[in-house]
Order: C-alpha cells, then structure tokens, then sequence
C-alpha cells in the first residue's frame, strides 16, 4: 500500500510541470482569444478594400486607347494589336456568311509552304461547291 502511495507522488511530481504549462497556455489563449477575434473582423474589411482595386491594377496593364489623365504615354492603341491570320472557325464562319451556305466539310492544306483552308458548302438549292482561304491573309478563292 506504502508503494503504490509512493508511485501515485511520484507520478504527480512528474505531471505536475505539465499541467501547469498547459493551465498558463489555456489562459493566455482565454486572454487572447477577443484580440484575435478583433483582428480578424478587421482584417476582412481591409481584404476587400485591397481586392477591390486589382481589376484597375490589371486594366492599367492592357494595351489599348489612352484615355485623358492617364500617366502611361507608352500605351499603343488597340487597333495596333495584329494577329497572324485567321483560325478556321473564322474562316468557317466568314464563308457560311458570304454564301449563304453550311459548311459540311473542312481540310487544311499546305500550297507552297503557306496553309490553305480548303472548305465545302452546300447551299439551299443542294449545290455543293469548293471556297479556299488562305490562313495567313484570310482572302478567299
């Protein structure tokens, strides 16, 4: 009985150095739990407030027509954008216009190191007939 006695002092010396971090750490988290909740209301606000100005950030950064009052002088104006030809879809859609006609076919060809678009419509009346676009110009044949 005088051991088991011995063993449950021991064991509580033992232990007692960590309850006593825990009992400090539980109450200086109940001291700083209103703090941080303060924070963190605060900082949602301010969050917004700084994500509200990033489409301007971006908007600055695109090219385009320069507006009066803008300090950016460097900007080329939208029209000076050029791409290289034109996709099939754009070329689809431009032939199905001019014509009047539904694509039903497509392939793309290679003339003299340059892609051709080669595309056949059929019209209303059931006529099928045979556009050529050039990729790199959009012209049609």
């Amino acid at each position: 009985m005088m051991i088991e006695l011995f063993a449950y002092v021991v064991l509580a010396m033992r232990a007692a150095p960590l309850i006593a971090v825990r009992i400090a750490f539980y109450a200086q988290t109940i001291k700083l739990a209103p703090v941080m909740l303060k924070i963190r209301q605060g900082m949602l606000p301010l969050t917004l407030f700084a994500a509200g100005f990033a489409p301007l950030s971006m908007a600055h950064a695109l090219p385009g027509q320069l507006t009066g009052g803008s300090a950016s002088a460097h900007r080329a104006p939208l029209t000076a954008v050029h791409r290289d030809g034109v996709s099939l879809d754009e070329a689809v859609s431009r032939a199905e216009r001019q014509f009047g006609a539904r694509v039903v076919r497509t392939e793309v060809q290679d003339e003299d190191g340059r892609k051709v678009y080669v595309l056949k419509l059929l019209s209303d009346d059931g006529r099928v007939f045979t556009v050529r676009i050039d990729a790199a110009t959009g012209s049609m044949r």
